[in-house]
């Protein structure tokens, strides 16, 4: 199945909220020192406090910004060794170098495309093999770009756009994409159709600030059965096929069947991890 459907906020300086990660049905936690956070100081003590002693390879810690907090939480962080530490504010390459240098090698880099900088620079943004996600903060990035944060609805060609733009960029760049958090996390109708059209555009992550809105995302991204077993035959009946020389055969349970039909099913079934 595909584990890196979910990615559930976590509030730093919230005892209780730390305290349930392990409870959580997230894929992954990102535990938020930025946004929201009036205590740098006591939230960075305090993610280290709850989580020193356990394995954070479900845990992702959101940073302040490089040119303010960042580089002490970063220190800080270190120290609990998550799956990896998520830089906001990008605004160049120097940012993504700098965190790289300032990161320990064994945890990875992500990064929050939320200014018009980062976002013209995401097909560039991976310089490091340890550089493996991108978030979309789409709310900072339609400030950045002097646009109305009400444009964000259904069907809006504005909005299509920057969905597109970041899912085909970030493919390119060998980014692995998280669509942006919805606010409304009492609207739940509203986020499914969210999560269904970024399904149907490809997408097959999104960032959560619920519960209630993780059971959606992962429910909505959840790789098909169905899928999984059409996949695993067209493997099967085209590897036999192609030891015998032949790369483009008509099966009587799913048509034509060449090379590009068979990627797709490699391609179903390593993201299932099947």
């Amino acid at each position: 199945m595909n584990t890196n459907r979910s990615f559930l906020m976590v509030a730093g300086d919230k005892e209780k909220h730390l305290d349930k990660i392990d409870v959580l049905k997230t894929d992954f936690a990102t535990v938020n020192l930025e946004d929201a956070v009036h205590d740098k100081e006591f939230a960075r003590n305090l993610v280290v406090k709850k989580l020193k002693n356990r394995d954070n390879s479900d845990v992702i810690v959101r940073v302040n910004s490089l040119d303010s907090y960042g580089p002490k939480d970063i220190e800080v962080i270190n120290t609990i060794k998550p799956y990896a530490i998520r830089i906001p504010k990008i605004m160049s390459l120097d940012d993504v170098k700098l965190a790289l240098q300032l990161i320990d090698k064994d945890i990875q880099v992500h990064l929050t495309v939320e200014t018009k900088e980062a976002f013209a620079l995401l097909p560039q943004l991976k310089i490091d093999e340890r550089v493996t996600m991108v978030f979309l903060g789409i709310l900072d990035l339609l400030e950045s770009l002097e646009l109305p944060q009400n444009l964000l609805q259904l069907n809006n060609p504005t909005i299509d756009h920057i969905l597109s733009k970041f899912l085909i960029d970030s493919k390119t760049a060998g980014l692995h994409p998280v669509s942006f958090i919805y606010q409304e996390y009492k609207d739940l109708d509203t986020f499914r159709k969210w999560c269904l059209k970024e399904r149907a555009m490809g997408f097959t992550s999104k960032g959560c600030t619920s519960p209630g809105q993780v059971d959606v995302v992962n429910e909505v991204f959840a790789t098909n059965n169905e899928d999984i077993i059409r996949a695993k035959y067209i493997k099967e009946v085209f590897e036999k096929h192609q030891k015998l020389g032949c790369n483009g055969f008509s099966d009587e349970k799913y048509g034509f069947i060449d090379e590009p039909i068979y990627k797709d099913a490699l391609l179903i079934l390593k993201k299932s991890h099947v």
